[in-house]
């Protein structure tokens, strides 16, 4: 087994240890098992079925503007002394560039019976006093056994066998299962609390990449796990679903996600194009009816992503929300949202599972948003959409050589999209003459950039598509208030320039975003941000407004233009929907019911994570949000911190 540094319980202790040295378990801790008026966040979307909703009202839209920090937990001082030691002292400034970045946070903490849980990337976990950060125990990673998933971890209430567990998953495909109480791996989990899940993996590939980017499901007594493979080449690790008992670690159920011989979905793939193929995983959020034992899986597109020569048909279960009995992992039903997908259009935002009534009669749905900007609700038991869905004619020329693009493309009737999904030029941006003109500089390139509506071709000549591999929509998902009936959706509208390119290894995709780079100010027409309301019981968008802003636009006088984003929303009864994941560095929340920006703060960095609010034994309601900036959108990086927010 890898080195796993173990639980401490001070910072000057840690201090005192060497990064991947192995110590005992130092101390137990008690807690009381259940706490009088304790309001949680057990889960990254508060319920296993991710609304992403809390029914707390001391913070409400009266009182919003008395809003204020009241603590802060800097993830880079509480590293040990060694870690950060080694950090600073490298002596290649390049690396230690990059390895700053990789310091970015995208963890959703967790708050059970007066305890808040969060890995940092530091490569820790961690326990808190939630009403004060104070310190209870921390666990350490050796860097040899791979980085922390980025998006955090899990929490098992435990039973009879087992106490209750943090489960957390690591770059390399290690699975940890820790104590909640004291912090102390649970010995009969794997190896002394350590499971290596490349056991479940053919010895082939080894070496290749695999891990976990995000917290495994719970079901029952049932640890389920996508993993986070590669993007290219085509073949590689599978991107399989696997459930492993919680109490022991062993392997219970595999689903493949690439159909074998013989499994439903099999004949979307023509020949042997199945074999060895990687992708089609579950690299963000997976959720959990629990009450009718399904869990739902947003499968990513298959491998290469960006060209499909290789791999003609419709390629189930790329692209894919798949429902399966969390029990056994058999097959309920999928519903694929991108048929042969070479556009890297992966779902991974979590499945919101909510209740929809349509002409009286209640229907239990799931919505799923996608990176094209598309939010498709579905029946939750049999996959059927709720509001309609047209298969549309999809262009079939001017794709690379070799390539057999799919005839149709699935669109929700309802909702329209939430983010551009066209684009012509006479939409470039008037926002300023210079920006103008740089974008129209652009645009004319290579001989002039291919336009036009959705799913343009991926060949030869460069093709602007709308929206890019970041979406739209991405793995922050959406948050729901069921009181209302609305679901909340962040997008962005950023298109990116692609292009197909021969290899001697094969087809290639060079790509770049429309926009400019020193700015971060898109060339089409605002708005370049938005956040949206949508009733799920009609289909129709209740509000949508813009989502940030620039301030240098503000000063010459140009209204709000929103900006791209990446980072999710929470709503709650006091008729707020809190948001981070603008690149203006603000924390925001809004009147749900309007959309009316209520409260805004700047936090010093995008706030690339989904926000959390709980009441502390005191009484007392919070709102967290993790702040790191840095990621795909390139703004600057601050050291990861998690701030916490109340009412004076």
């Amino acid at each position: 087994m890898r080195s796993f540094l173990n639980t401490s319980f001070s910072r000057a202790q840690v201090a005192q240890r060497l990064c991947g040295s192995v110590v005992g378990v130092i101390l137990a801790m008690g807690f009381a098992s259940a706490l009088h008026a304790q309001k949680d966040w057990p889960l990254f979307g508060n319920d296993p079925g991710a609304m992403r909703y809390s029914p707390l009202t001391e913070i409400n839209t009266e009182n919003i503007s008395r809003l204020q920090l009241v603590w802060t937990y800097k993830t880079e001082e509480a590293a040990s002394a060694g870690s950060a030691a080694a950090e600073a002292e490298n002596p290649n400034p390049e690396r230690r560039g990059r390895s700053q970045a990789r310091r970015r946070s995208q963890v959703a903490p967790l708050v059970v019976d007066n305890v808040m849980y969060l890995t940092t990337p530091y490569n820790r976990a961690v326990a808190l006093d939630p009403e004060t950060g104070e310190e209870l125990w921390q666990y350490e990673v050796s860097e040899d056994s791979g980085r922390v998933a980025i998006r955090g971890l899990t929490h098992w209430p435990g039973d009879e066998q087992s106490p209750p567990t943090i489960f957390f998953g690591t770059s390399l495909g290690f699975l940890v299962a820790l104590n909640a109480k004291t912090g102390s791996p649970v010995p009969g989990f794997g190896d002394e609390g350590v499971l290596d899940m490349r056991q479940a993996m053919p010895a082939k590939f080894a070496k290749d990449r695999f891990g976990l980017s995000s917290p495994p499901a719970i079901y029952k007594n049932l640890v389920i796990t996508g993993s986070h493979v590669q993007e290219s080449p085509s073949l590689g690790p599978p991107g399989d679903i696997r459930a492993w008992d919680a109490h022991t670690g062993k392997l219970v159920w595999t689903f493949h996600t690439i159909p074998r011989p013989g499994e439903p979905g099999h004949d979307t793939w023509e020949g042997d194009s199945w074999r060895d193929r990687s992708g089609a995983n579950v690299w963000g959020y997976m959720t959990v009816d629990t009450e009718r034992g399904l869990v739902f899986l947003p499968l990513g597109c298959a491998t290469y992503d960006y060209y499909g020569g290789d791999r003609k048909g419709a390629n189930l279960y790329g692209s894919t929300l798949v429902a399966l009995d969390a029990e056994t992992g058999e097959l309920k039903w999928h519903f694929q949202t991108t048929h042969h997908d070479v556009w890297d259009y992966d779902l991974e935002s979590a499945p919101a599972l909510f209740d929809v009534t349509v002409d009286d009669q209640k229907f239990p749905a799931v919505g799923q948003m996608t990176k094209q900007g598309l939010l498709f609700i579905l029946d939750r038991t049999t996959g059927r959409p709720i509001h309609g869905v047209e298969e549309r004619p999809a262009l079939q020329e001017g794709f690379a050589a070799g390539e057999h693009p799919w005839p149709t493309q699935p669109f929700p009737v309802k909702p329209p999209p939430l983010a551009r999904n066209t684009f012509s030029p006479d939409e470039i941006a008037t926002v300023t003459p210079e920006h103008q003109k740089y974008c129209e500089e652009m645009l004319q390139a290579d001989g002039g950039l291919r336009t036009g509506g959705p799913y343009l071709p991926f060949g030869d000549k460069p093709s602007i598509i709308f929206p890019g591999t970041l979406g739209g929509g991405n793995w922050h998902g959406t948050s729901f208030d069921p009181n209302l009936g609305y679901l909340f959706v962040n997008t962005q509208s950023l298109g990116e320039v692609y292009q197909i390119v021969s290899r001697p290894q094969g087809p290639t995709a060079q790509r770049y975003k429309f926009w400019d780079d020193g700015k971060f100010w898109p060339c089409q027409q605002p708005p370049w941000g938005e956040l949206s309301a949508v009733n799920v019981n009609t289909g129709e968008i209740a509000w949508r407004v813009p989502l940030g802003v620039f301030d240098e636009l503000t000063e010459k006088g140009i209204p709000k233009t929103g900006t791209p984003n990446m980072g999710g929303s929470m709503a709650t009864a006091g008729n707020l929907v809190f948001i981070g994941g603008t690149v203006d560095d603000r924390f925001r929340a809004f009147d749900s019911r309007t959309g009316e920006e209520v409260w805004v703060t700047n936090v010093g960095a995008a706030a690339r994570a989904i926000p959390i609010t709980y009441e502390g034994e005191s009484g007392k309601q919070y709102v967290v949000i993790m702040v790191s900036g840095g990621g795909f959108l390139r703004d600057h990086v601050i050291p990861a911190t998690l701030m916490v927010f109340a009412l004076p």
